[in-house]
């Protein structure tokens, strides 16, 4: 019987397996780097123990420093959430030479199909050898791991090296283990999966389908189960193939079997995954069932039922990022006044109002979950709460996640994982918010004026500019102080209401409410983020053309074999920062002369650290 758990891990997870501990009576221990001292998966544990230092390398992927702490808080078990050491089988014999209950599959079974060469091996899929012109594209993929890190499509051949390498530097950082192999990439097919459960009596569960088709860098976006339009036929089969690879490797407790599903219904087996899923809630949604809990009851010997619950509706699942979609995925740092969803959709997340977004690890923030009878309720419930949810801080996705819920194609249940290579640039096109500078405006009006102080004269209007954000548009607002309070200035806008945090417009007869909330740099007026910007910029803050600036904090991993003075063309790689946990690309903005490069490799930068210039080629002379 286990009272007291440890949990080998951080953020959402820690906080999910957590709130299953406090219900089942369970005493649980946190684990924690420096940066995340305070952090709410930190503050919700009943017992926390530090892991000196600030990367996962020096703290959440040290297992004997885990093991250390178990030990020290007296724990009686240790649960590894997802990511990390989750699929480590050095550390599960760690955990149980220790005297400790493993919650997860035998250290065997982790072997057998934690590395991706192996398992494929088992299920008797051999990876590429020796890759040729006539096999591209191809995946690098990372053997040990998850989430899409490690992870690189190659298309031209002459780039197969260079990702290679990239590839494994990310993996090795990530899962402390950088070997990587080459598979085939197949375009336009369907990411399918089936949660198992399995106990140490023989009974292994197949429960259901999952889509997870929406993904950006190989990473899951918008997850869902059942999956859709999938034929009777194809779910049963799937089902037996994950069931007889939880077989063959004396499996227990849960696990994912993954597959990529072709348009005419041919399956290709991709990787199973020893561990919980950070998709498993639309699971438990359907199924009605606490996937964590039955973790723990399997480890403490209990057996399944002969066969799983009835599934009943559909759920899905959006994953909430610090992102700016629109720049290549660029992660955002940050703290977070406020985060909150509507009732009626569960929400995971490791982050509280007032919490700091750290650049060390994955720049998730939460997941979002739906429930419904039928998909159509359980998507537009979703894409509404979304739509609601009060997000005071860094860009995030949400916008993203919105409109895809309500893309018709994804609508319709035919989004494959090359939707946002097709849709990201309709999906990311600033829609417009012409009203919410001007709420913004009146809001701060009202905080800060008495309305009650007019002139009987025609005085100038006030003037106040904002820059929407993520999209950078800037708006120039005018607004007066009337005797009868504050009048827009602009045409068929009538101010109905203003107060510094309620503003209600009149626009051609019909009235508009904007909630506005106002922090140190940034005014929130419902959906929309806006920066108030100065009427006199401040001349010291400009940059000379060609500056490359650091779009996020972070390290410099590597530079290209370049010195200043070399000629550049535009889109040249010239230096890649590592940030959450991925590796991004700075490139030349345009061809020219590398004037200066102020990154080495082992650089800290912060957003905006100047990290090289290219002095743009100046155009030949018109004869």
């Amino acid at each position: 019987m286990i009272n007291s758990l440890l949990i080998a891990n951080r953020g959402e997870i820690a906080c999910r397996i957590a709130r299953t501990c406090r219900d089942l009576g369970i005493t649980t221990v946190a684990v924690h780097s420096d940066p995340d001292a305070d952090a709410l998966h930190t503050r919700t544990a009943d017992i926390a123990v530090r892991l000196p230092g600030a990367t996962p390398a020096d703290t959440y992927l040290r297992g004997d420093l885990v093991v250390k702490a178990a030990l020290a808080a007296g724990a009686d078990a240790v649960h590894p959430g997802y990511g990390f050491l989750s699929e480590n089988a050095d550390f599960a014999r760690a955990v149980t030479d220790a005297g400790l209950l493993w919650i997860g599959p035998p250290p065997a079974a982790i072997e057998a199909m934690a590395s991706k060469t192996r398992a494929k091996e088992l299920m008797g899929i051999a990876p590429l050898a020796d890759v040729t012109a006539d096999d591209l594209p191809v995946l690098v993929k990372a053997a040990a791991g998850g989430g899409g890190r490690g992870m690189r499509v190659v298309r031209e051949l002459d780039q197969l090296k260079a990702e290679l390498e990239a590839a494994s530097a990310e993996a090795a950082s990530a899962f402390g283990d950088g070997e990587v192999f080459v598979e085939p990439y197949i375009e336009g097919g369907r990411h399918v999966e089936v949660q198992i459960m399995a106990d140490a009596y023989g009974t292994v569960w197949a429960l259901g389908t999952r889509d997870c088709s929406l993904q950006r860098r190989h990473q899951k976006v918008i997850e869902e189960a059942p999956a859709p339009g999938l034929p009777t036929g194809l779910t049963d089969t799937l089902h037996t193939q994950a069931v007889r690879a939880a077989r063959a490797t004396g499996y227990q407790g849960a696990g994912t079997v993954e597959f990529l599903v072709t348009a005419d219904g041919r399956t290709h087996f991709l990787e199973m995954n020893t561990r919980l899923q950070v998709e498993h809630p639309v699971t438990e949604a359907v199924f009605g069932l606490d996937l964590v809990a039955l973790q723990i009851r399997i480890a403490e010997g209990h057996r399944l039922d002969e066969s799983p619950p009835r599934p009943h509706g559909h759920a899905v699942e959006a994953r909430l990022y610090a992102e700016d979609p629109a720049r290549a995925w660029t992660p955002q740092t940050g703290t977070f006044h406020r985060i909150a969803v509507p009732d009626g959709v569960r929400l995971d997340t490791g982050y509280g109002d007032g919490d700091t977004v750290p650049v060390h690890y994955d720049p998730m923030l939460a997941k979002v979950v739906a429930h419904a009878p039928t998909r159509a309720e359980a998507v537009r419930k979703l894409a509404t709460a979304l739509e609601r949810a009060t997000l005071h801080g860094p860009v995030t996705n949400r916008d993203l996640l919105v409109r895809s819920l309500r893309h018709p194609e994804f609508i319709e249940g035919s989004a494959d994982t090359a939707f946002y290579d097709r849709r990201l640039h309709e999906l990311t096109t600033p829609v417009p918010a012409p009203y919410a500078p001007l709420a913004a405006a009146l809001a701060d009006a009202c905080g800060r004026s008495r309305i009650g102080a007019w002139r009987n004269l025609h005085s100038q209007p006030q003037i106040k500019r904002y820059r929407t954000e993520p999209d950078g548009t800037e708006h120039e607002v005018r607004y007066r102080h009337t005797r009868d309070g504050l009048t827009a200035e602009a045409d068929g806008v009538r101010v109905v209401l203003a107060t510094p945090t309620r503003v209600v417009l009149e626009v051609d007869g019909v009235q508009h409410p904007f909630t506005v909330t106002a922090h140190a740099d940034r005014v929130h007026v419902d959906a929309t983020t806006l920066t108030p910007l100065s009427r006199f910029p401040d001349p010291s803050s400009q940059q000379a053309p060609g500056s490359l600036l650091a779009p996020m904090p972070g390290t410099v991993v590597r530079t290209t074999d370049i010195a200043v003075g070399d000629h550049v063309t535009a889109g040249q790689p010239l230096l890649w920062l590592e940030a959450m946990k991925m590796e991004h690309k700075i490139i030349a903005p345009a061809s020219g002369t590398l004037t200066a490069l102020h990154a080495t490799p082992g650089l800290q930068v912060e957003v905006g650290t100047l990290l090289a210039v290219v002095q743009e080629a100046s155009e030949e002379p018109t004869p």
